[in-house]
């Protein structure tokens, strides 16, 4: 298990992620009434982790997050079950090829959603694996999953941020 993984704790991490939050919100070139969480990776289930203790973000927006369904750090709730904490409207983007999250994952990231009554979107990519917008690693990127990915993202923070 890589660094990363081993000392990784939710509870820091939130920490984290409010104190950035506060930081932004504090500048004055920056409304707050229009910050929203984007992660890809890692920082997918990080985004997932922040907006269900931050109740001010608009939009959560994630790529290919996985880990979701785990708590990291002694007595950490899984994100997963704090679906009904996130104030704001998700979009989601999942290439079917992955192993984490799988498609199974995915389903399971919509059902909490739904069932805590949280609008979400999540588009799903045949033949598209983990970190399909990873243009540099050429054995992951796929363009047409990552070019309609971002066209979707850019046009759901619009809409969630006007």
């Amino acid at each position: 298990m890589d660094v990363k993984r081993r000392e990784s704790r939710d509870d820091w991490m939130v920490a984290d992620i409010r104190a950035a939050y506060e930081v932004l919100a504090s500048c004055t070139a920056v409304d707050e009434d229009r910050i929203a969480m984007v992660g890809h990776c890692w920082g997918g289930r990080v985004a997932w982790l922040g907006a269900c203790y931050i109740d001010r973000f608009k939009a959560l927006a994630m790529f290919y997050g996985g880990n979701i369904k785990k708590g990291l750090g002694e007595g950490a709730e899984p994100p997963i079950g704090l679906a009904c904490n996130i104030p704001c409207p998700v979009i989601g983007f999942f290439g079917n090829n992955d192993t984490n999250p799988s498609p199974e994952d995915v389903d399971d990231y919509s059902a909490a959603l739904s069932e805590a009554g949280i609008s979400h979107q999540f588009h799903q990519y045949d033949g598209a694996g983990h970190a399909f917008q990873n243009f540099p690693a050429p054995e992951r990127y796929n363009e047409s999953a990552s070019e309609d990915a971002w066209e979707k993202v850019i046009q759901f923070l619009d809409e969630q941020l006007q």
